[in-house]
């Protein structure tokens, strides 16, 4: 027989897990009658939370929102998916950062050491576009347990098509982190011997981790600069684009800001504007301010120029088989 107390862990851990909940499935799913179920709604009630009942065929109860924020149960991977949450809004700029750092202590005091450890084993950050992981926080957790314990990650890593790669890879996992929706490890690969950033949703860890090393620094120092520059197509070693040009648009500052992303916009006249825009290439910058579909001209420097002339003649190629 269930004490009351853990009774009411249990009732308020259902009505968390889903809307409505007929009061005869409740008391089945707690083992008891569907007076004691009415009994313990009331205690709640007492405590603060707002359970709703709801007329029916079979009758019921629902968690609403109240006046005041009760406490909370989560299981062991809301808690860390919480904590993760918490962690990314720390360095979010959104102006949030005090309150989300003083609710990631908040939520560490309260829970059990087994999962207070799971917590602090997850160390992520953000540097760019929004996040929404698209891996379990299981995963999360084993990744940065590694990370935390400075323990060789021994891997299986898929292909773009799912496929996975000849042998177990091996790497000095430094940090996770979380880009423009997708989550990355950022390590020192020990067979390439060279920095890597892997897709997380394509990491199958190996147990048991490897020795332990030594943290290496990313060249310049920078977290954010290294992975934004290795997405850019640099060595990391600099926040720029590897190719940056200037040129005039036949377009409103406001339409071409909407659309620049990272680039520079300047009013050039009421309906021009001057941009200033990067990319991995010069003939994939050309091709990216040719979607603006208005009159360009080029200011410089002379290698978009030429890779304009590159794509014109592509098109005309194009254009001519069809």
């Amino acid at each position: 027989m269930t004490t009351t107390s853990s009774r009411l862990l249990s009732l308020l851990s259902l009505l968390q897990a889903r809307r409505d909940w007929p009061g005869a499935l409740l008391a089945e799913r707690l083992d008891v009658s569907p007076r004691t179920v009415r009994r313990d709604v009331d205690r709640l009630r007492e405590l603060g939370y707002p359970v709703a009942a709801f007329k029916g065929p079979d009758g019921g109860y629902r968690l609403d929102a109240g006046t005041e924020l009760p406490p909370l149960l989560f299981d062991d991977d809301q808690a860390v998916a919480l904590a993760v949450a918490l962690q990314l809004a720390t360095t979010s700029g959104a102006g949030i950062e005090e309150a989300a750092t003083r609710a990631l202590t908040t939520v560490r005091q309260v829970m059990p050491a087994r999962l207070r450890h799971r917590i602090d084993a997850v160390e992520v950050t953000a540097v760019g576009g929004s996040t929404t992981p698209p891996v379990d926080t299981g995963l999360l957790a084993e990744l940065s347990t590694a990370i935390r314990r400075r323990e060789v990650l021994r891997f299986d890593y898929a292909s773009p098509s799912g496929a996975q790669g000849r042998g177990p890879r091996r790497a000095e996992p430094l940090h996770l982190v979380a880009r423009s929706g997708r989550w990355y490890l950022v390590g020192w690969d020990l067979e390439r011997e060279d920095w890597r950033t892997y897709r997380v949703d394509r990491i199958s860890p190996r147990t048991p981790n490897g020795p332990r090393f030594e943290p290496r620094e990313v060249p310049g120092g920078d977290l954010a600069a290294f992975v934004n520059g290795r997405f850019r197509g640099s060595d990391g070693t600099t926040t720029d684009w590897p190719c940056r040009g200037e040129v005039i648009i036949d377009l409103p500052a406001a339409t071409v800001s909407a659309y620049a992303h990272d680039g520079v916009v300047e009013p050039w006249g009421p309906d021009r504007c001057r941009l200033v825009q990067g990319a991995w290439s010069w003939v994939g910058l050309a091709a990216m301010l040719g979607r603006y579909d208005a009159e360009i001209e080029v200011v410089g420097p002379p290698e978009l120029a030429a890779a304009f002339a590159t794509l014109a003649d592509r098109y005309a190629r194009a254009g001519s088989r069809t």
